[in-house]
């Protein structure tokens, strides 16, 4: 399987939105998506102005994962994949470039919301990569990791 990566940009936006509803765990659809404020538009912008940089992977000509970020917090606010891609070390990939990025820019503590249900897949890949529980849960009802880069 040949997989290659790049900055994601705004003409991504439409495919991205569209894989979001196609995830195994955690699938959103674009009604879903825009109860929740992220738009076409919305993600568009957020690439464009810088504010919400992210990487695709692509294989075969389309769009197979991404991860993306909050540029002035240092979240992660969605790493989302295939099925059929998961388990190969694609999404490792996408979250090291998204990570790398921030360390870029300076960021010493990074942090994304995470299932709390120890069957869901992140729940064990974002703790197996060393991402630690800070005890805490967001809106969503999703538990606060945290990542030091540097340590």
């Amino acid at each position: 399987m040949n997989v290659s990566y790049r900055i994601a940009t705004p003409e991504d936006t439409a495919e991205c939105i569209a894989l979001r509803g196609k995830t195994r765990e955690n699938a959103f659809s674009i009604e879903q998506l825009e109860e929740l404020g992220i738009t076409l538009d919305s993600w568009k912008a957020g690439i464009s102005d810088g504010s919400l940089p992210g990487y695709v992977g692509i294989s075969e000509g389309r769009i197979i994962g991404y991860c993306f970020g909050d540029s002035e917090a240092g979240e992660i606010v969605v790493l989302a994949l295939l099925p059929e891609y998961e388990s190969k070390g694609i999404g490792k990939v996408l979250l090291d470039k998204m990570m790398e990025s921030f360390r870029s820019l300076g960021f010493e503590r990074l942090f994304l919301g995470c299932s709390s249900d120890p069957k869901a897949r992140s729940y064990g890949f974002y703790r197996h990569l060393g991402w630690r529980s800070t005890g805490l849960f967001d809106d969503a009802g999703d538990e606060i990791l945290e990542y030091f880069p540097n340590k």
